[in-house]
């Protein structure tokens, strides 16, 4: 089993009757979705493309876009899945940079099609659209003859992700089948994926979280797509269709354990759930078992250019934390999946002692080869066989990752290096406090101040000064914020993450008072 196709081949083999997805009222057995994932490959092959070309897709997760995925896998033409929330240009840039002739657009998005940026692109695209009777693409799916399976290789490229892309250029991180394998075969271990789990695909189809899927194919589980994400969707959704296990950042998990009889929904089959993509403030950790009490939490660190994880803190590690109150191993990403090593190094690119702080960097079967079209970026981030992540961060004498921040995010002010997420996990502590950022920003005297831009509770009233106090006693005086600044929202991307790029751009003109 060395590329995707041959893993979806050998489980519809092993599991022909056993369902594969639900979407709605329609459920496919495992040796149906092989078949129509043969007459994906068909309906591209007819479209021209050949083994290594690529095609876009613009979708919401959805049965449809999953059938194209595999259908690449098993033809050899390459998915490049591209973020629904980019404005035309953004979408361009990653067209052009991919190479793309072919495109399915959802019809929810074919709008996009009418602005100039993507004019190139009109004659291209294949509209992946409902009729009146049903759902017509899937109808004239049926016409196509079921391709052969592509004799493909481990290190042919599987899928391209783009990375970032709501500010700036966005960057290509092609991944092979190998890569998306191995990551899975690593990660399987830690979750213990059943037969008779039902996973739910949350994440965005075009972010890399949504590669842990890949998982439960393995184990010949069932998959239910999510188109988008809302806190009482997402507990309708596990009440529904009995879900079983999922993966969700944070920002999802606080969102949802926030809605309204909350305790209405029934989540008896939820097991499991990996959370990543951010760190989750341990008060929040405390409050999701306290909520899922017959749920197993685990931490998931990775990267796109990982396929996706690099470490896990897993449930066993969080049970004992919160057992003994030792809470300040949950501020840990836990420890590198097998077959990777992660090491933390200086400027130089050495090994730095246990508990030093420095620059966490990776190596494994799970890591791309480089970024597409990227050379510069490549001699940078790919060195002597070491993937740098731009994680700063530290090691313990047991192995456990401690992150600290993104090199881009750590501040400098008055010569002391300060460490965003260290400030905003004291800032957590306060109930009031549902959401925080922590940002550098000018200042004429420290070269560098902090501040605070955060989002309070539902109710709450807070002051500066309040917040200010709050941080007294917790952590160093250089480290509290003095600049407060309280908002009904953060910038999110698709996956929740807090875009910190999108704050110093509203923040940064001149000095915040």
């Amino acid at each position: 089993m060395s590329t995707m196709a041959e893993m979806i081949r050998s489980i519809a083999i092993q599991h022909s009757d056993r369902t594969a997805v639900v979407e709605g009222a329609m459920s496919l057995t495992y040796g149906a979705f092989l078949d129509r994932v043969r007459r994906a490959a068909g309906m591209l092959q007819a479209k021209g493309l050949k083994a290594g070309e690529r095609f876009g897709i613009i979708s919401p997760n959805s049965l449809r876009a999953t059938e194209l995925f595999y259908g690449g896998y098993w033809s050899g033409i390459v998915p490049v899945p591209i973020n629904i929330r980019l404005a035309p240009p953004e979408i361009c840039h990653i067209l052009e940079d991919a190479a793309i002739n072919c495109l399915f657009i959802d019809h929810e998005f074919h709008s996009l099609l009418d602005h100039d940026d993507l004019a190139p692109w009109r004659e291209k695209a294949e509209l992946m659209e409902t009729g009146e009777k049903g759902d017509a693409f899937q109808e004239r799916l049926n016409g196509f003859e079921p391709a052969t399976m592509h004799a493909g290789d481990p290190n042919d490229e599987a899928i391209v992700l783009y990375t970032g892309g709501t500010t700036g250029r966005s960057k290509g991180v092609p991944l092979t089948h190998g890569n998306i394998l191995s990551d899975a075969l690593q990660c399987a271990p830690s979750f213990g994926p059943l037969r008779n789990d039902v996973y739910l695909h949350a994440a965005p189809m075009f972010h890399s979280a949504d590669l842990l899927g890949t998982i439960w194919y393995l184990f010949g589980g069932a998959h239910v797509y999510m188109p988008a994400f809302s806190p009482k969707g997402l507990l309708e959704t596990i009440s529904r269709f009995q879900i079983t296990f999922t993966m969700l950042p944070p920002t999802m998990i606080i969102l949802a354990l926030q809605v309204p009889d909350f305790h209405i929904y029934n989540l008896s089959s939820l097991r499991g759930l990996i959370y990543g993509s951010s760190p989750m403030a341990v008060e929040w950790i405390r409050r999701t078992t306290k909520a899922l009490p017959d749920v197993e939490l685990h931490q998931g660190y990775g990267l796109t250019e990982t396929s996706p994880l690099l470490s896990v803190l897993s449930w066993e590690i969080h049970q004992k934390a919160l057992k003994t109150g030792r809470y300040e191993r949950l501020e840990s990403c836990g420890r590198a999946i097998p077959g990777v090593e992660l090491e933390i190094v200086d400027d130089m690119g050495k090994t730095i002692p246990v508990g030093e702080v420095g620059e966490v960097v990776a190596r494994g079967p799970n890591i791309t080869r480089g970024y597409l079209n990227r050379d510069d970026e490549n001699r940078l981030s790919f060195r002597k066989g070491w993937f740098h992540t731009g994680d700063v961060g530290r090691k313990d004498q047991d192995g456990f990752i401690y992150l600290m921040d993104r090199k881009k995010d750590m501040i400098v002010s008055g010569g002391e290096n300060i460490y965003t997420s260290e400030v905003e996990a004291v800032l957590y502590q306060h109930p009031a406090v549902h959401e925080a950022a922590v940002i550098g920003v000018p200042n004429e005297k420290y070269g560098e101040a902090l501040l605070a831009v955060i989002v309070l509770s539902e109710g709450a009233e807070m002051t500066p000064e309040e917040i200010i106090s709050h941080c007294r006693g917790k952590i160093g005086g250089y480290k509290i914020p003095r600049k407060i600044r309280f908002v009904e929202s953060l910038p999110k991307s698709a996956l929740g993450k807090i875009l910190k790029t999108e704050l110093r751009k509203r923040y940064s003109q001149g000095e915040v008072r």
